[in-house]
């Protein structure tokens, strides 16, 4: 993984992460934090979306709405432990 590649991977992480906490109301976790929610996030959708049989090709705008999913899903999970 080239320098480029890993910018642009932080870069689609954090836009993720931040797309995610305005989905899922009251949640934000500064710069940092948006990225490892992003980057979580499509952890999460890069295994979970293939196996329910869900892809929407491959690019970047692809890879921010999987991270994007992926990371709601992260955050709908954070809010139901936080709950119990």
């Amino acid at each position: 993984m080239g320098i480029e590649s890993l910018i642009i991977f932080l870069i689609i992480g954090a836009i993720a992460g931040w797309l995610a906490g305005l989905i899922v109301q009251g949640f934000g976790f500064g710069l940092i934090g948006n990225i490892i929610v992003g980057i979580v996030g499509a952890v999460i959708a890069g295994w979970l979306l293939p196996r329910i049989g869900l892809a929407f090709g491959g690019g970047i705008l692809a890879a921010i709405i999987h991270a994007v999913i992926g990371a709601v899903i992260l955050l709908l999970i954070i809010r139901l432990v936080k709950r119990a």
